[in-house]
């Protein structure tokens, strides 16, 4: 019988469970549509619980906060104390058979050694998942110990839990330091069980601005333009001259400073628009002090970056004793500490040895997180060098770390690599791993002019006008992945369609057979992926372009998991119409048979019966692809434009492209209102395209 359920739990304090938890929930989710999380006991009914209110809102998943979680602590206390542990199993497990019935895997996190108290055995974890027939995770916290201790503790955990007949699934060693895992790996692999060691990383345990304001209670007073989740690396009290001061200064401090010392605050404004000093996090105002007027005009009519100010009522001492108490957060929003969370344990866990261990049952059904999931997988096995020529955008620098972080791709940047620098470091964003080129100084230009130059003399353009070409950013980086410098690029953030789409076709060209450059949409619906052409770029193509688009818009389908069945789109269904329009479609469904007999494909046909069963069975009864079209072909662009972008309104339906086709090498178009994760998507999408031209 396969397992459709886990039990993480962990018996120490800070040692990642909802890490861990956060992490095999992205491999369920890859896999699986309705995924339930359950918590068994929590610490309070009337407190939100951090951890199923996290995993519930990230993974959009579909229960009811009730149903995430059976008791809370005093409740437990309660039923222990008069005797009732069986009732308390079974009713944790009549709850639990509920949701195992309706989803197709329940992850459950136990109980948190910091909500133990005397009345509560410390094995209670693996007795739960024991009576829920569960496997078990367990979480061990290997921070402050040496490998000894670990290696004990593991062993300890492991063979009490197999002692009671409970499963052993895997263990997660978490905050190993670097120096020691190798020697640990070797020392694991010789045990029986599943062990994988996450090491440290500094970064997702140190708090936030956010984390800081909600612990203190803290005022703002000034916000400036500052991401609340920027982490804080230490605390600094300017107890100092600012001369003196400002030798002191590190990047992501955060400074506690009385408001009456004006020459510390604009000192350390001033240090913030300077490029020789590092960029600080915030300040903090103790005794609840406000700031002189005069030194708030002048802030305010700074441009620009502004640090965020706090006040809060305690004195220097306390205000800096309570801030190095904060904890860390995992937030839904901290997209930061997310990316580079799941970067740590893609790069830690063998992903396909859990996924056959746990041996669930697939189903078709594909939901947009599950299609997100599949395309950062298929990008990260390609692993290709994607090049960005807009760097000047936010929103790309924002996309870039997460890219990076997540492991989707390599990333190529163009423009002045101290500008971008600075300009990263201000917004609190690592871009180390990101190779930034400024064209207009590069070794390349030369190549490039000549090579331009040599595809396009007979249109006429002469070595001046080449060279000029390859000062425009579009140009330039079409050119570093006709040269194989680059496997991909994506533009349009800033520039149009044209100027994204003309250099791919003057220099990179379409592929050999292809008559024309396409694109389609992915459009992730609640439990289907379906594909949309052309819908961005051919305004009334002929029956020809017609069946070319088709084709690509099949394989388009196939590269990234969908199973391709076209539906040629008009107004009319099979014999039924007649006229100009349904005649071109009627011709390009020949073409698409005579080219490529292996796919399935029917037209013309309208978009209901190609969609829908109970339709389909009126107008093509006998077809195999009415009812279950997964690829739409519209056509013409009016038709294809319209219909995308009111399905995508009316339905809520998540819209990913346009993604560029027929081209030899991968070059997609980013909309000019897209989002960071659009950014992402398409970043990934570009990857998955140059590993397929292999």
């Amino acid at each position: 019988m396969k397992i459709k359920s886990l039990y993480i739990a962990a018996q120490e304090k800070n040692a990642g469970t909802l890490f861990v938890s956060m992490g095999m929930m992205e491999i369920l989710k890859r896999n699986l549509h309705r995924v339930a999380f359950f918590r068994p006991i929590i610490y309070a009914r009337d407190i939100q619980d951090g951890d199923i209110s996290f995993i519930k809102e990230r993974y959009s998943l579909d229960i009811k906060y009730e149903e995430c979680y059976g008791y809370d602590i005093a409740e437990v206390e309660e039923l222990i104390a008069n005797g009732k542990d069986n009732e308390l199993i079974e009713n944790l497990i009549s709850k639990f058979k509920k949701l195992e019935d309706a989803y197709d895997f329940v992850l459950c996190e136990g109980i948190r050694k910091s909500f133990l108290t005397t009345a509560i055995s410390y094995d209670l974890n693996v007795k739960i998942a024991q009576n829920f027939g569960a496997p078990y995770i367990n979480i061990i916290n290997a921070k402050d110990k040496n490998p000894k201790e670990i290696y004990e503790d593991v062993l300890i955990e492991n063979e009490y839990s197999t002692s009671v007949d409970c499963t052993h699934f895997a263990t997660f060693v978490n905050r190993v330091r670097e120096s020691e895992l190798s020697g640990l790996r070797e020392l694991f692999a010789k045990t029986p069980y599943t062990v994988y060691m996450l090491p440290e990383l500094e970064e997702l345990n140190l708090p936030t601005i956010e984390d800081v304001i909600e612990s203190l209670d803290a005022k703002s007073i000034i916000l400036g333009e500052h991401d609340p989740l920027r982490v804080i690396k230490s605390v600094k009290v300017a107890a100092l001259s600012l001369d003196n001061f400002l030798e002191h200064i590190e990047g992501e401090d955060l400074v506690i400073v009385p408001a009456d010392r004006s020459d510390i605050i604009l000192g350390l404004y001033g240090a913030l628009h300077s490029t020789n000093y590092p960029s600080i996090s915030a300040i903090v105002f103790p005794f609840d002090m406000k700031i002189h007027p005069n030194i708030q005009k002048l802030i305010d009519g700074l441009e620009g970056f502004k640090v965020p100010i706090l006040s809060v009522g305690s004195d220097t001492f306390n205000t800096a004793k309570d801030i190095m108490k904060v904890h860390s957060r995992l937030r839904v929003d901290s997209q930061r500490k997310i990316a580079l969370a799941l970067g740590l344990f893609n790069e830690s866990v063998d992903i396909k040895a859990i996924e056959a261990k746990i041996a669930t049952t697939y189903s078709d059904i594909m939901t947009p997180q599950m299609f997100e999931y599949k395309l950062f997988d298929m990008a990260r096995q390609h692993k290709k060098r994607i090049v960005l020529p807009e760097s000047s955008d936010e929103r790309i620098l924002r996309a870039v770390e997460i890219i990076l972080r997540r492991d989707v791709a390599e990333i190529i940047l163009l423009g002045d690599e101290n500008e971008l620098r600075e300009r990263s470091a201000r917004l609190g964003l690592d871009l180390s791993k990101a190779n930034i080129i400024n064209h207009l100084e590069s070794e390349h230009i030369e190549e490039f002019t000549e090579i331009f130059y040599e595809k396009r003399k007979h249109k006429g353009l002469t070595r001046e006008g080449a060279r000029d070409a390859m000062t425009h950013l579009s140009y330039f980086a079409t050119m570093m992945v006709e040269c194989g410098y680059a496997n991909g690029m994506v533009s349009g953030a800033i520039h149009s369609t044209a100027d994204t789409i003309r250099p791919a076709l003057q220099i990179i060209k379409t592929k050999e057979g292809v008559s024309i450059v396409s694109s389609v949409f992915f459009m992730c619906f609640e439990t289907k992926v379906l594909v949309y052409g052309d819908c961005a770029i051919n305004e009334d193509p002929n029956a020809q372009e017609l069946a070319d688009i088709a084709i690509a818009s099949a394989d388009t389908a196939k590269a990234f998991g969908i199973v391709p069945k076209v539906a040629m789109l008009s107004y009319s269904t099979g014999e039924s119409g007649h006229g100009a329009d349904v005649d071109k479609v009627r011709e390009a469904t020949k073409l698409v048979k005579r080219k490529r007999e292996d796919l399935l494909v029917e037209g013309p046909i309208q978009y209901d019966a190609a969609i829908n069963k109970e339709v389909a069975r009126i107008k093509l009864p006998n077809s195999k692809v009415a009812g279950e079209a997964t690829v739409f072909i519209f056509p013409d662009l009016n038709t294809g434009n319209n219909t995308y972008k009111a399905v995508q309104r009316s339905s809520g339906a998540i819209a990913i492209g346009p993604i560029i086709q027929g081209l030899k090498k991968p070059v997609n178009d980013l909309s000019r209102g897209c989002l960071v994760e659009d950014i992402v998507n398409t970043v990934a999408i570009t990857a998955i395209q140059a590993g397929e031209e292999q």
